[in-house]
């Protein structure tokens, strides 16, 4: 089975702070990670693979130093990486993402299966993975939490749902993001460690990509971040005593003075 995993580099969420006059983050001097839900899908992508063989490659889109979760990728198992990097791509909104990614995989000659983590941290939309899958016109399941069946024609996924999981057969070519049921990552193995410091790992760029730039990064995004703030507290607050039954028709008389619902006779 052919797989890639999509990872993606972000900024360690434990550490970011936000500028108080840019209102922006502050990435300088914040280190740099793998994206924790990614890890899953690593997880799950290398499970895959002692189950039915083959080969797994990692991809991601990101600057010229985004080649060191490739590394670490090839550190916990992985047998190649793929950078997508170009000045072009800066400022991609997920429409903007999902066009090089999609560009990069069919570059990679496809793959029967796609992995991704649910969601970025540094984003937190999980519309990378969905989205990649319209542009491949592939069937996709998200929020993956296990599998009960695995063959070269079918998945057989459990989803994970707020009141249980569904089960949902997908065939496969085809893309999934998981969820941390998954499984909690193995650490990266020695001799992975020893390969990955002497991976070179390949980039491609828009052109290689057959890509217009004005199609890519900002130029092609359909939304802009504009600012990123930290919301402030506040608001006004009402206690109301006396018995359950006595608050609660209080709270129904604020309500409809303030037209939120319609009174009664």
């Amino acid at each position: 089975m052919k797989i890639i995993v999509c990872i993606k580099q972000v900024p360690d969420t434990a550490n970011v702070r936000l500028d108080p006059e840019t209102h922006t983050l502050k990435r300088e001097g914040v280190e740099s990670i793998v994206n924790p839900f990614d890890l899953f899908a690593l997880e799950a992508a290398l499970r895959l693979r002692e189950e039915l063989g083959g080969a797994i490659t990692a991809i991601t889109m990101g600057p010229p130093q985004a080649a060191e979760v490739i590394k670490e990728a090839i550190g916990y198992g992985v047998d190649d990486g793929l950078l997508v990097s170009d000045r072009a791509f800066a400022g991609a909104d997920t429409w903007a993402t999902t066009r090089a990614l999609a560009a990069a995989v069919e570059h990679l000659g496809g793959a029967d299966l796609i992995v991704c983590g649910k969601q970025a941290v540094d984003g937190d939309t999980a519309q990378v993975g969905p989205g990649l899958a319209q542009r491949l016109d592939l069937p996709q399941v998200a929020f993956v939490k296990g599998w009960r069946e695995i063959s070269d024609g079918h998945l057989v996924l459990e989803r994970q749902m707020d009141d249980g999981f569904d089960v949902v057969r997908l065939p496969l070519p085809g893309l999934i993001t998981v969820v941390r049921e998954v499984g909690e990552p193995r650490p990266p193995s020695l001799k992975g460690k020893m390969r990955a410091k002497k991976y070179q790992v390949p980039a491609v760029g828009a052109a290689e990509l057959g890509l217009d730039p004005a199609e890519v990064g900002l130029a092609g995004s359909h939304t802009e971040v504009v600012k990123v703030f930290a919301p402030q507290a506040g608001g006004d607050r009402l206690m109301l005593g006396g018995t359950a039954e006595e608050a609660g028709a209080r709270v129904i008389d604020l309500l409809v003075e303030a037209k939120v619902i319609a009174g009664g006779a």
